[in-house]
């Protein structure tokens, strides 16, 4: 089976390798802690079903956590649209690592994305909102520092193409203490402090020329989710995605551990830094206080489980109570730009690739605590994996995941026939 995957599996649009190199652009300040590591267990410990004819897919998970010392992960798979195996994974004695089960949650990072863009289509086809509509228009924002901004339409967010680089200017969303400083607010920063400090400097460069991710632009798009929809971005997402698609545990996560939502996991990182929080100075582990969520909410903030993200992917398959088929096509739409060397390109918060007979669609996520991937393949096949652990300076690849998924689909002779949905939602 040709599966036809991106060679760079990130979904941020640079390898993994070059993510963590890019450090000072892309996150605040990182170092290495000292804190102990988490006590391993012999062998992995798992909850839930994973049936013998998907015991590949099993063993890919087990061998993954094991080679990257991570504590707790999960996997759901459906095939053509029944939800075949719902596992989770976890590796660790030590008793600050709770037992958890397949239905926990995760923070999502960049899976977010895909969420958020189905909203905007949403509105879209609700007539509540055009797509080519220009951005500082629909937001009321000022273009003195770059005339360029009126070019800037919900189609370019969706699509990276709005203008904002991070190697060149750096993350927005990840500039907490600067903007802080340049403008004279104490921490935390709220998103409007973000709006009018990148409102204030001039696009990297003309919208639509060229492909650039932006964790930016899709805060913008949260914010145009609430203008066109009179609602909360988060209350808009629940009652007009998620209820339809039958999604009940989803939610936005929040930035201190104390502040975990009932059933979420714990997040590990050797990375420390000083908060976002207040203005202690302060070090804290990374995955509580390096980042604001509550500011990452539409491009990087959602929580939910492996099953839940399967069920979502659902909304794409056929037209339904969410979305229709003309929505659809525009969530997987080719942009302006064409497609990259590989042959795919970036939608509406996803990556796409055309394949015989099908368009597959794929993203992953990363924070400092948190890796994720999900992808919708041919033959009716999508699975999401979510890890409390990202990949740091010496530990092993975290993109052979994809390949070693992959290659098990084609190795299953019977797929099984039982629908495990209604056991865990």
């Amino acid at each position: 089976m040709t599966i036809n995957q991106p060679h760079p599996s990130v979904s941020n649009g640079l390898s993994r390798r070059r993510f963590l190199a890019a450090g000072a652009a892309t996150l605040p300040a990182l170092a290495m802690g000292t804190a102990s590591r988490p006590a391993f267990a012999a062998t992995v410990q798992t909850a839930g079903v994973a049936p013998a004819a998907l015991a590949g897919f099993d063993n890919v998970m087990k061998t993954y956590v094991v080679e990257r010392a991570i504590s707790c992960a999960q996997l759901a798979i459906t095939k053509n649209g029944k939800l075949v195996l719902a596992r989770a994974y976890r590796y660790s004695d030590d008793p600050a690592v709770p037992t958890f089960t397949p239905t926990s949650l995760f923070r999502i990072a960049s899976l977010s994305k895909h969420i958020t863009a189905v909203a905007i289509m949403r509105l879209a086809q609700d007539g509540k909102l055009s797509l080519g509509a220009s951005v500082a228009t629909l937001l009321g924002l000022p273009t003195t520092a770059d005339p360029r901004l009126a070019n800037v339409t919900v189609w370019r967010l969706l699509q990276h193409t709005g203008g904002w680089d991070r190697d060149i200017s750096g993350d927005y969303l990840y500039l907490d203490h600067t903007i802080s400083r340049s403008l004279g607010v104490t921490l935390p920063i709220t998103r409007d402090h973000i709006v009018r400090y990148a409102g204030g400097r001039p696009l990297d460069f003309a919208p639509g020329s060229r492909y650039a991710y932006s964790n930016y632009g899709y805060l913008l798009l949260g914010m145009i989710v609430e203008k066109a929809s009179g609602m909360a971005y988060e209350t808009y997402v629940k009652q007009k995605i998620l209820a339809p698609a039958g999604i009940t545990r989803m939610r936005l996560g929040r930035t201190l551990k104390a502040q975990a939502a009932p059933g979420e996991i714990v997040y590990e990182s050797a990375q420390t830094s000083r908060t976002v929080t207040d203005a202690s100075g302060a070090t804290v582990p990374a995955p509580y206080g390096a980042f604001s969520m509550e500011n990452r909410g539409p491009g990087g903030g959602w929580l939910a489980s492996a099953v839940d993200l399967v069920r979502f992917a659902r909304i794409l398959d056929a037209p339904g109570t969410v979305l229709n088929a003309t929505s659809i096509g525009r969530m997987v739409a080719k942009p302006e730009i064409g497609v990259t060397e590989s042959g795919s390109w970036y939608g509406a918060g996803l990556w796409v690739r055309q394949v015989t007979g099908h368009l597959n669609t794929w993203h992953s996520g990363g924070l400092p605590g948190t890796y994720t991937y999900t992808a919708r393949l041919q033959n009716g096949f999508t699975y999401a994996a979510l890890f409390n652990r990202n990949e740091e300076s010496g530990s092993p690849d975290f993109d052979v995941l994809s390949p070693r998924m992959n290659a098990e689909i084609g190795k299953v002779t019977t797929w099984p026939t039982t629908d495990l949905f209604p056991r865990y939602l």
